[in-house]
């Protein structure tokens, strides 16, 4: 569970299916359990016109990938990284018709990677359900290079660009789906607080 924060953290809640013209639902490994669990009290019909992305990271997780598939959605796409999905989403989302649906579950960079593209699709905020499940591993944007650093669960933790050690703030922007990280030695060159696993 995440803990509340400050007012640009975003907040999740749980899956549930709505009515819609059809469903497009994007998930992880983890947040395939947030799909098999919303499936549970779908209505008759719901994956009829449903487009499912699936993007398992590891190879060990076949057994929700298979499970997943077994929901007969109209469409099933399953993906090595979230990289190779995003292109298939954002086709999806290009075709997409009033009243489309689109649910994101699983990690926060695949959520706000996912939701950013579907804003700027020009979907509606108000049409997405999102559900965090697995690690709070962030996606940060150091402000001073701008360069991203994928999956960072330490505090401080380095640049990837620029080798910069940063402050992980708890500020999140939506328009590039990221956390922000500042230099934490900015003042006194060198004076940097142990390194500490903060999000697992």
């Amino acid at each position: 569970m995440l803990q509340p924060s400050i007012k640009s953290r975003p907040v999740y809640g749980t899956l549930t299916p709505r009515a819609g013209s059809e469903h497009l639902i994007v998930a992880d490994a983890a947040g395939a359990d947030a799909i098999l669990d919303m499936a549970a009290i779908a209505p008759l019909g719901f994956f009829d016109k449903a487009h499912i992305l699936y993007v398992p990271i590891e190879h060990s997780n076949r057994e929700r990938g298979d499970r997943l598939r077994a929901l007969d959605a109209a469409m099933f796409y399953e993906g090595p990284s979230l990289a190779a999905a995003l292109p298939r989403l954002a086709q999806a989302l290009a075709n997409a018709r009033m009243g489309t649906r689109l649910y994101l579950a699983g990690t926060e960079g695949l959520i706000g990677q996912a939701m950013k593209m579907a804003l700027d699709a020009g979907i509606d905020h108000s049409s997405i359900e999102t559900e965090h499940r697995g690690s709070t591993a962030r996606r940060v944007q150091c402000v001073h290079c701008k360069g991203i650093t994928e999956n960072v669960t330490t505090q401080p933790a380095v640049c990837a660009h620029c080798g910069l050690t940063l402050f992980v703030r708890d500020h999140y922007s939506r328009r590039i789906a990221a956390f922000q990280g500042v230099c934490i030695d900015a003042e006194e060159p060198g004076i940097v607080p142990p390194t500490e696993e903060a999000f697992l």
